[in-house]
């Protein structure tokens, strides 16, 4: 099916689209992440457990040499460095634009502390224009951000001759990481203001609903199962663009969290008292005893400043739509907007 307004509204509000079978042009097709089949999750009690499998499956993957892993300054990919042999690459990202966020200073603790060979990998505005007609190509749909990090990160690391990526990058989302999206029971109308990235209505001339992704979760008296919306819906948008990078320069990668889920029901009342993750910080306490457990920090992405002068130009959206836009909304605007303008020139 092709319905590019459908595509451009769910791309916007969502920074992906779930439905494989609908696609904004002829001759384009996209795809998204699958989850593992659940006969390969195991429900983890404790950090014991957790440990036990993240052994386990470093060790059926690691190949000596062939083998690095995304650090952030985070506890997620911290504590699974700790497992890694010395000398192990180690790829941390810098975003070089005045006042973005650094998190090598904490990420190179890390290395040290594991013996990890520790490098910084720049990102500049120059990488994302270079990179995003790369992937647009690629994926067939307009992308999140950190896809083009993603992409630069696996160039870089398989001319140095890696093969294969250890990343932390479902640990938010399964032990309760997404604490502001957790931090109430929501009602429908209330989350979906909260939860879209960018709305439809707000950037489209002519935008499409996107209610039906959301009534799907809807409970009695207006409410809705957001911890439901969280696991099929936000679970498949970050994830497909580590897939989607990864697989275009052939690396293969595994994040062990991937293959948990917690045993017992989230306690969303340590969550909103101030203890998101609370088992992954239990973790990373008995593998670095000696630093304080992080904040939370996303994959850093300087969008404020490179994108703090953009506006939009294709006719597809309202003028001015972008003014009071944060940056990383904006990129949403200008990667569809790259998008169109590919297929316009015929580079699709």
């Amino acid at each position: 099916m092709i319905d590019k307004n459908y595509c451009m509204s769910h791309y916007l509000a969502f920074r992906f689209i779930k439905d494989e079978n609908i696609n904004f042009f002829e001759n384009l097709k996209h795809t998204v992440y699958k989850s593992h089949p659940e006969n390969e999750i195991t429900p983890v009690k404790t950090v014991e457990e957790m440990d036990r499998i993240i052994c386990q499956k470093i060790e059926e993957f690691y190949l000596p040499g062939k083998t690095a892993i995304l650090l952030s300054g985070g506890m997620d990919s911290a504590i699974l460095a700790s497992y890694l042999p010395k000398g192990t690459k180690a790829y941390t990202f810098k975003c070089i634009a005045d006042g973005a966020i650094d998190e090598t200073e904490r990420a190179k603790k890390y290395a040290q502390k594991a013996g990890l060979d520790h490098e910084i990998l720049e990102m500049r505005w120059e990488d994302f224009e270079k990179l995003t007609p790369e992937i647009l190509k690629a994926d067939g749909v307009p992308f999140h951000s950190i896809e083009v990090q993603l992409l630069k990160a696996a160039k870089h690391a398989k001319s140095q001759g890696i093969e294969r990526f250890i990343i932390g990058e479902s640990a938010d989302l399964i032990f309760g990481g997404m604490d502001k999206l957790i931090s109430k029971d929501w009602l429908l109308e209330d989350f979906k203001k909260r939860y879209n990235f960018v709305e439809p209505s707000k950037a489209l001339k002519e935008p499409v609903s996107v209610d039906d992704v959301y009534e799907k979760y809807r409970e009695p008296e207006g409410k809705i199962d957001f911890l439901t919306f969280m696991d099929e819906i936000f679970s498949i948008e970050s994830s497909s663009s580590y897939m989607h990078a990864f697989s275009m320069e052939g690396i293969k990668y595994l994040d062990p969290y991937s293959y948990m889920k917690m045993a017992e029901p989230l306690d969303l009342t340590r969550v909103r008292n101030g203890e998101p993750k609370y088992m992954v910080r239990e973790l990373f306490a008995k593998r670095y005893p000696e630093i304080s457990v992080p904040d939370k920090i996303p994959m850093p992405r300087a969008t404020n400043q490179w994108l703090k002068d953009y506006k939009v130009s294709r006719p597809e959206f309202i003028p001015d739509c972008t003014k009071d836009m944060t940056g990383d909304q904006k990129w949403l605007c200008w990667c569809l907007e790259q998008f169109l303008n590919m297929h316009d020139r015929g580079e699709l």
